[in-house]
C-alpha cells in the first residue's frame, strides 16, 4: 500500500478496535495494537513497517510524552525517583536483568546477545506507561508516579548500558570499557544538570518575583494562541534533541522538558486549552497509530525455537511483575497495589523495540532472537493494561484517587 492508504487503514481499524476495547472496560491501546497485529505481515499482509510509519510513529511517541509532561508536576516525580522511588527502580531492573541473563546462560547464547536480553527484559517502556496510566486515570497518583520514575531510572539505565556496548571497539578490554561507561556517565550527567539547573533558574527568577511567564504572553498575544503549542514544541524537542545529541533515546531528554512547563511558568490563562488541543491531536491520531504500529513489527514466520520464546515471555512477565510487587511491599504499598504497580511496569513497548532494533541492525543479536524480542514487546505491553484493570477496577481506581486527594 501506499503511505497515505496505509496510515488511513491503519487508523481507521485502531481507532474501531480500540473503541471496541474501552467499550468492554479495557484502555484503548490493546485494541490499537491489536489492529497492527491483524494489518501487519503476521494475519493480512495489507501493511508493512516503514521508514515513513516509523517516523508517524516517533512523532506519536514526542507527543504523548509532552501531554504526559504537562498533566505532571517536576517537584512530584524528582521526590518519587528519590527515597523510596529509587527502591522500587533498582529491584525493577535488576531482578529482571538477571532472570534475562539466566534465560541466556540456559540456551548457551553468547556474552552480547545475553546482555542485550538481559537489557531488554529490564525496560518498562515509559510512553506506553504514560499513556496506559493516562487512560485508566491513575496518571496523578502515587502508583502513577512510581511507576514513571520506574520507567524512567530504567530506561536511563539501559541506554546507558547500550551507550557503552556500541561505543565499545570490537576486541574490548575490561580498561576499555571503564573508560567508555565513564564517558556516557558524564553525559547523562550533562542532560541531568540541564534539566535540574534550569529548573532551579525557574524557581529562583520566580522567589525574586520575575514573571517567567511574561515572554510566552507576549509571543501569544502578538501572534495568537497557536504560537504558544509552537513554543511549547521547540522547548520540548531542545531537551529531545540534547538527548539524542548525547547519545540516550530522545523521550527521555523530552520528558524532562515537558515536566519543566507548568502552570507557574507558563501562560495560565491558555493551560487548559494547549492541554485540550494536545490531547486532541494524541489521542484522536497519532497515539493510535504508535500503538498500531507496534503490532506492525511482529512477525510470526521468524519464531522457530518455541522452548526459547516461552522461556524470554515467562521470564519477562514473571520477573517485572514480581519486581514491581515487591518494590511495591517495601515501600508500604498494599498486595493490591504492589501487584498492580508490577502489572503496569512489564509493558515494554517502544523502548525495547528501540534496543532490539539497535542490536539487530548492528549485529549484536540475529533476526530470530529480534523477533522473540518483538513478542515479548507485543504481548507484554498488551497484557499490562488488562492485568492492571482485572486488579485495580474502575470502582477501586476510583475510591483509591480519592483517598489520595484527601
Amino acid at each position: 500500500m501506499q503511505i497515505l492508504t496505509s496510515l488511513l487503514v491503519l487508523i481507521v481499524l485502531a481507532r474501531v478496535l480500540g473503541h471496541l476495547f474501552a467499550r468492554w472496560g479495557q484502555p484503548a491501546i490493546v485494541g490499537e495494537m491489536l489492529a497492527g497485529i491483524l494489518l501487519g505481515p503476521s494475519v493480512l499482509g495489507l501493511v508493512a513497517p516503514s521508514p515513513a510509519l516509523s517516523g508517524i510513529a516517533s512523532l506519536a511517541i514526542f507527543l504523548v510524552i509532552l501531554a504526559a509532561g504537562l498533566e505532571m508536576s517536576f517537584h512530584e516525580i524528582a521526590k518519587a525517583m528519590r527515597g523510596r522511588g529509587l527502591v522500587v527502580a533498582l529491584i525493577a531492573f535488576a531482578l529482571p536483568f538477571g532472570s534475562g541473563v539466566l534465560v541466556a546462560w540456559a540456551f548457551e547464547l553468547d556474552l552480547m546477545r545475553t546482555i542485550f536480553l538481559g537489557l531488554c527484559i529490564s525496560i518498562t517502556a515509559l510512553p506506553v506507561a504514560v499513556k496506559m496510566l493516562d487512560e485508566l486515570g491513575m496518571l496523578d497518583t502515587p502508583i502513577g508516579s512510581y511507576a514513571i520514575s520506574t520507567a524512567i531510572i530504567n530506561d536511563v539505565l539501559a541506554l546507558f548500558i547500550l551507550g557503552i556496548l556500541l561505543a565499545l571497539p570490537e576486541q574490548s578490554t575490561w580498561g576499555q570499557v571503564l573508560s567508555t561507561g565513564s564517558v556516557v556517565m558524564v553525559k547523562l550527567l550533562v542532560l541531568v544538570s540541564a534539566v535540574v539547573g534550569l529548573n532551579l533558574l525557574l524557581n529562583w527568577l520566580e522567589k525574586r518575583g520575575i514573571n517567567v511567564s511574561a515572554g510566552p504572553e507576549k509571543l501569544a498575544a502578538l501572534f495568537g494562541p497557536e504560537a504558544l503549542f509552537g513554543i511549547v514544541v521547540v522547548f520540548v524537542l531542545a531537551f529531545g534533541s540534547l538527548s539524542e545529541g548525547l547519545g540516550f533515546h530522545f523521550v527521555i531528554g523530552a520528558f524532562f522538558g515537558a515536566l519543566l512547563l507548568d502552570q507557574r511558568h507558563f501562560v495560565a490563562a491558555r493551560y487548559e486549552d494547549l492541554k485540550r488541543t494536545l490531547g486532541s491531536i494524541t489521542g484522536g491520531f497519532l497515539a493510535p497509530v504508535f500503538f498500531a504500529y507496534l503490532g506492525l513489527e511482529f512477525h510470526v514466520e521468524a519464531l522457530t525455537d518455541l522452548g526459547f520464546v516461552a522461556a524470554v515471555l515467562g521470564a519477562a512477565i514473571a520477573s517485572k511483575v514480581l519486581a514491581g510487587w515487591w518494590g511495591g511491599r517495601l515501600i508500604g504499598m498494599s498486595g493490591r497495589e504492589a501487584l498492580g504497580l508490577g502489572f503496569i511496569l512489564n509493558g515494554r513497548g517502544a523502548m525495547e523495540l528501540v534496543v532490539a532494533s539497535i542490536a539487530f541492525e548492528r549485529g549484536f543479536i540475529g533476526r530470530e532472537m529480534f523477533s522473540v524480542l518483538v513478542l515479548m514487546g507485543v504481548v507484554t505491553t498488551m497484557l499490562a493494561p488488562v492485568t492492571f484493570n482485572a486488579v485495580l477496577d474502575e470502582k477501586r481506581r476510583r475510591l483509591y484517587r480519592e483517598s489520595h486527594r484527601t
